[in-house]
């Protein structure tokens, strides 16, 4: 029965497939931008722009809500056929994402420096990551707005525009990579002014899009907008989903810049091979978020037509697919991932560190792909507060406890103490989810 419905495992790659591609461009695109510096002559400079684009990246990390917010219920105005909350979806999280961006342009000068004072590091680190995070920074109001708009295109089953979108931004960024960095020497500044000229060009690209599809939707619900944009009873609901979400990725991303700023103080070549780790770990993240992105649509669909039955089958086929990714990510690391260590870099003792710590790499998509699907599940269900819940207690029950007794492994500590953390993640939503969804259906 189950692999007899074709239909449904076809309706989840219809979406899933052109997000696996998009996102799986993202992460090759932090490889290309590191595989650029990686072979310029000392780790400092890997590793400066390293800091810098956590610290500004961060940010984008964090403000992840914004996203999954707007595909969420994007997806459940989609399956209501309610093309006016619809539209309200996308005029709300771009007026979020604008507001939050201009904050940080104009509090950029404390922001930055007091990164930089956590971050720790050389003095050569230290200069190439302000110098990285100063130029990025101007970039944050477009990076914010692509979450909005590109959430709420796959929110409307638009995965193939998506893709297609950050398929171009990813070509501007490297193309410009080759010319500032390659052609002008212009060294960690040429990789950030490639990346910020890009988040530009995907926003004007996307409301491009946008207004050439929905046209029709836009033009009939501009009138009721004028009126419910700022109805008090949906902003607070609006802003409670967005507030759990927030802390929630608030965690997450404690755990990551935790992980970047920790190999800093452990060493120019460590902060540089955990680079390398981390974009590996990206390349696993974004290829599994391909089937939790199309979980997040076609659940959200499920609960705006009040279909159980319908999510019920969404879940095992998305599950089955989760765990298939999981197993080629594992078989593909450790045949290839020696060789794509070399590709990314040539300094000896960056290679010989990052081949040290493959192994974490090689377990994590095993371990780590039950928290993918889940996040994907609950986003499409708009149940953000139990994600928060399950987040908080993974983070500051398992991660930061694990790394304080093993610290005096140092990075191996570290990264023993992630692969817990991504195991307490599955394991506290795969309980909520039997216990208060599975058993009860949609509340």
């Amino acid at each position: 029965m189950f692999f007899s419905d074709t239909a449904r495992h076809k309706q989840l790659f219809v979406l899933a497939i052109p997000m696996i591609l998009s996102n799986i461009t993202v992460p090759l695109l932090g490889m290309v931008d590191t595989a650029v510096i990686g072979h310029l002559d000392h780790a400092y400079y890997l590793g400066g722009s390293t800091v810098g684009a956590m610290i500004i990246t961060c940010i984008t990390w964090l403000c992840g809500f914004l996203r999954m917010t707007t595909t969420g219920l994007a997806a459940q105005a989609f399956g209501q056929k309610d093309a006016h909350q619809n539209l309200l979806v996308l005029i709300r999280g771009l007026m979020v994402a604008f507001l939050i961006g201009g904050f940080f342009i104009l509090l950029q000068s404390p922001y930055i420096h007091g990164a930089l004072y956590l971050s720790g590091g050389s003095e050569q680190v230290q200069f190439y990551a302000k110098q990285y995070s100063e130029i990025r920074v101007w970039g944050l109001p477009a990076a914010l707005a692509n979450l909005v708009l590109l959430g709420w295109l796959l929110g409307n089953h638009k995965a193939k525009a998506v893709m297609w979108i950050l398929i171009f931004t990813n070509l501007v960024n490297l193309t410009l990579d080759i010319i500032f960095v390659l052609w002008l020497d212009w060294q960690v500044k040429g990789v950030a002014y490639a990346t910020l000229i890009a988040e530009y060009s995907s926003v004007l690209l996307s409301f491009s899009v946008i207004t050439y599809q929905f046209k029709g939707v836009i033009k009939t619900s501009i009138a009721e907008i004028r009126i419910k944009i700022f109805n008090k009873i949906a902003l607070t609901s609006y802003f409670k989903l967005n507030r759990d979400i927030l802390i929630r990725t608030l965690c997450l991303q404690s755990c990551f810049v935790f992980i970047t700023f920790q190999g800093a103080r452990l060493g120019d070549n460590v902060v540089a091979a955990n680079a390398i780790l981390m974009n590996f770990l990206l390349f696993i993240s974004f290829g599994l978020d391909g089937i939790a992105n199309a979980a997040e649509v076609m659940v959200g669909k499920a609960k705006g037509e009040k279909n159980f039955k319908q999510f019920k089958e969404v879940f095992k086929v998305s599950l089955f697919w989760t765990v298939m990714f999981a197993l080629a990510y594992t078989l593909f690391f450790v045949v290839t991932g020696p060789f794509v260590v070399r590709l990314i870099s040539d300094i000896e003792a960056v290679v010989h560190y990052a081949d040290q710590y493959l192994p974490w790499i090689m377990i994590l998509p095993l371990v780590a792909c039950w928290s993918y699907l889940f996040d994907g599940i609950y986003i499409g269900l708009t149940q953000a507060k139990a994600m928060r819940n399950s987040m908080v207690l993974s983070t500051f029950g398992c991660f930061f406890p694990v790394w304080w007794i093993l610290q005096n492994y140092e990075n191996n500590g570290l990264w023993l103490a992630f692969s817990i953390f991504m195991i307490a993640r599955g394991v506290t939503l795969a309980w909520h989810f039997k216990q208060k969804i599975w058993s009860k259906g949609f509340t």
